[in-house]
């Protein structure tokens, strides 16, 4: 893992390394243990300049608990495909890390300067390829859907998903923007998953009903 192990890479909860992120967010330096039967999520808020990572887990009845959180800074590289290089090594090494089973990433949305969205097009596809190269599913949300799930509107600045992200994981210190930003995207995929559940469920015990009132009219 020479990626998180360099100096020079960024991925930190305040910019400053991999390993000042792991001190910061574990003061043993030791990741939590992962409860069986539980589901992990890494989520990402791509960035042509620092790109978000924020990982959950979540259990069968959709509690969800914070893992990780990071903010990759790419700033040290001026080159732009070294920083693309960056954000695929990263993430390739955070999944070694800590083995996500899926990943949710936020959509592009349409900057006014299309050499913004340009660049943040290609950081998004560097993300996915680093970990679809791993195997792992993506999920994929816009930032109003992201907004809608964890704050309640589409609308909802970035503080108030700060604090919200916040409230929703027990994190006492103010979050890093995009590290928040990730950890939303996680959440939201947390939430999609819950519904799905619910919603398959509805419909097994529906189609249970059906059969068992047609085979009681073949009885009669």
């Amino acid at each position: 893992m020479t990626a998180m192990g360099n100096a020079k890479t960024g991925l930190g909860t305040r910019d400053s390394g991999f390993a000042e992120a792991r001190a910061s967010a574990f003061p043993d330096s030791q990741p939590p243990i992962r409860n069986q039967g539980t589901v992990r999520i890494l989520g990402i808020d791509p960035g042509s300049q620092r790109t978000g990572v924020g990982i959950v887990d979540v259990d069968a009845a959709g509690r969800t608990t914070h893992v990780f959180h990071a903010a990759v800074n790419l700033l040290a590289n001026d080159d732009f495909p070294l920083r693309l290089k960056q954000i695929f090594e990263e993430l390739r090494d955070l999944v070694l890390a800590h083995r996500p089973d899926e990943v949710a990433i936020e959509r592009v949305f349409m900057a006014r300067n299309p050499d913004s969205a340009l660049k943040l097009g290609q950081a998004r596809g560097a993300a996915i390829c680093a970990v679809v190269a791993q195997g792992l599913p993506v999920a994929e949300y816009s930032a109003k859907e992201v907004k809608q799930s964890v704050v309640g509107g589409g609308g909802a600045e970035k503080r108030q998903v700060q604090h919200m992200v916040g409230m929703l994981l027990n994190i006492e210190r103010k979050l890093q923007a995009d590290a928040a930003d990730a950890l939303a995207v996680a959440l939201t995929h947390a939430h999609a998953r819950a519904s799905a559940q619910r919603m398959r469920a509805g419909a097994a015990l529906a189609t249970r009903a059906r059969g068992s009132t047609s085979s009681w009219r073949s009885f009669r």
